[in-house]
């Protein structure tokens, strides 16, 4: 899966959001788009889309920006990707489509592999918040599986071990 600009800017945006979030004046897009270095048009589309979504609030006037609407520790990386219309999806087939991969009715061999994959990717992200990202608690979180050898493996599970008697 490829997360595309719009993802990545996004969830980028509602860090550095969660981050300078605080005190009574919120925070304008123009601080967020130098910070972050984004065109203050595109976090404008972007805070729009976060906007109906319910994750931001906005506050008009001098001095207006935005906030979270809910703390950061109730915010998942997701949800944000959801909102800016993000897909999820490792496949080249669209969920639902009675188009298959191939380009005709029928799945490519690895269809299920990818698919999961999508599903694992959309599991982890909903699994880490914006509290997450910004107090950096995202590395770690998960462990790469370890590849069992011969020698590493219980004896039970050893096929050239002899069998012990009872």
């Amino acid at each position: 899966m490829r997360l595309s600009t719009k993802g990545r800017y996004a969830v980028m945006a509602m860090a550095d959001l969660a981050a300078h979030e605080g005190g009574e004046r919120p925070v304008s897009l123009a601080e967020i788009a130098k910070r972050q270095e984004i065109s203050l048009s595109y976090l404008e589309q972007l805070f729009a889309k976060l906007r109906r979504g319910a994750l931001v609030k906005s506050v008009r006037g001098p001095g207006g920006g935005y906030r979270l609407s809910r703390p950061s520790a109730e915010v998942r990386i997701a949800d944000i990707i959801v909102a800016v219309d993000e897909p999820m999806t490792a496949t080249r087939c669209r969920p639902g489509s009675p188009k298959g991969c191939t380009g005709t009715t029928t799945r490519c061999v690895t269809h299920d592999l990818w698919e999961e994959l999508g599903r694992q990717i959309h599991v982890f992200l909903s699994s880490v918040t914006l509290a997450d990202v910004v107090e950096k608690r995202v590395l770690g979180r998960t462990k790469p599986c370890e590849l069992v050898s011969s020698e590493s493996k219980p004896d039970e599970l050893k096929s050239d071990a002899p069998a012990q008697a009872a």
